[in-house]
């Protein structure tokens, strides 16, 4: 069994925030995509538990515990009313508002890597599910909304790959039996300022070497 950083109770607080703050993204989507509340609905579900339903399916954890616990089902509809009555001061906020989410994204692949070696899976199978957990609820939201997700265009800051280094922290961590409470934190701290120096610097990652593509960006 591996060591859990937070006791079951503080873990369980710390998973309805980054769900929350998930769904907020999600709900202020399709609120710019003028969708109606049910729309706004779907979207902030899909995207603060698509990662997690994605990850708890493939390694076998079912049912999810987005179908056994109500606050995971229940706290997206809270950022879901919250966006649909007050989106233009949510939009406001956005700043803070990625500060959080940028926790969640070092808070999940962290917990996803984890749950993925507790239930069996090699190490490299493992990071790869801290990412989609991590990810996945993103990348459903912006197909459902019809964008190209956002992980895979080249002018949107560093996403993906912040969320990878945690993950491998975790599994090198894991392999060279030094996991713990304090190198959990330091992988979830190392996802987290990524994020926000990424943010912050505009740092994204390298095009094709070579380019010569006539296709027109957007």
């Amino acid at each position: 069994m591996l060591p859990q950083l937070f006791s079951p109770s503080v873990q369980h607080t710390l998973d309805l925030i980054g769900i929350f703050v998930f769904a907020i993204s999600g709900a202020l989507l399709a609120v710019r995509k003028n969708f109606d509340v049910f729309g706004i609905a779907v979207l902030a579900e899909v995207t603060a538990l698509g990662g997690g339903l994605l990850r708890d399916l493939i390694i076998g954890a079912v049912p999810p515990a987005a179908f056994t616990d109500l606050g995971y089902f229940v706290t997206p509809l809270l950022a879901a009313l919250l966006v649909f009555f007050l989106h233009p001061q949510v939009e406001r906020i956005q700043a803070g508002v990625n500060i959080f989410d940028a926790a969640g994204l070092g808070l999940f692949c962290v917990a996803g890597t984890t749950k993925a070696y507790e239930y069996g899976l090699g190490l490299t199978q493992s990071a790869t599910l801290g990412l989609a957990t991590a990810v996945g609820g993103g990348v459903l939201r912006d197909v459902l909304a019809n964008e190209i997700p956002s992980l895979l265009r080249w002018d949107r800051d560093l996403y993906a790959v912040p969320a990878m280094v945690g993950a491998t922290m975790v599994v090198l961590c894991i392999h060279y039996d030094a996991l713990n409470p304090l190198t959990s934190a330091l992988a979830v701290v190392t996802a987290f300022v990524l994020r926000l120096l990424a943010m912050r610097f505009h740092w994204r990652a390298p095009r094709a070497w070579n380019r010569r593509s006539t296709v027109r960006e957007d």
